[in-house]
């Protein structure tokens, strides 16, 4: 693939699709956050934290919101900074 300079796309770690991008979690300002937001700040694939979430095996566990998996701020900032979840 031959880009320009101002046409460079930052790829995932995980896939070769373009990289989300998302806040810095030091300027969250949400309570919580969907998936791919939550495991990008995990350096962890979606998917990994959807199996935390099915088998309940995981470092921390979502609230669940009509279906949908929403992560707390808060604990991954705990997780991140050495604490327990």
């Amino acid at each position: 693939m031959n880009l320009k300079a101002d046409q460079q796309v930052q790829t995932s770690t995980f896939t070769s699709e373009p990289a989300k991008t998302f806040p810095s979690i030091e300027h969250e300002t949400r309570s919580h956050v969907g998936t791919a937001c939550a495991a990008f700040w995990l350096n962890r694939n979606p998917q990994t934290l959807r199996g935390w979430a099915s088998y309940e095996n995981g470092p921390l566990r979502p609230t669940r919101v009509n279906g949908r998996l929403a992560w707390s701020v808060a604990t991954i900032r705990s997780l991140l900074n050495g604490g327990a979840a």
